[in-house]
């Protein structure tokens, strides 16, 4: 049995220039774990989740995450808390594949 659900599905994502990647590592009906990888140029679009806390977990690089009119770069490992209802986002500025974990929960219903 293999318990790291990071490892498999890392080597399966490989974003070009401008591209996002993703995987899901863990799906319950309380929480959601995905793997994003962005490309060097690459942008996760702002949005929100009015329900849940979102926590983003930087595994490899450094990404600039952006948080309503501010944006802020985090290197691996680094972990930033979004409450309930914040507009947030990610984007790569480096030339180098960027991944964090985002966790979500609870799940919205």
């Amino acid at each position: 049995m293999v318990l790291d659900r990071y490892s498999e599905e890392r080597t399966d994502l490989d974003p070009a220039d401008g591209e996002v990647e993703t995987a899901e590592l863990a799906v319950t009906d309380d929480v959601l774990v995905k793997a994003f990888a962005l490309g060097p140029n690459a942008e996760l679009d702002p949005h929100d989740h009015p329900d849940s806390t979102n926590v983003f977990h930087v595994l490899e690089g450094a990404v600039t995450v952006v948080r309503d009119d501010e944006s802020e770069r985090v290197a691996a490992p680094g972990v930033v808390l979004h409450e309930r209802g914040a507009v947030h986002g990610a984007r790569n500025e480096t030339d180098e594949t960027v991944v964090f974990t985002a966790s979500l929960c609870p799940l919205p219903s």
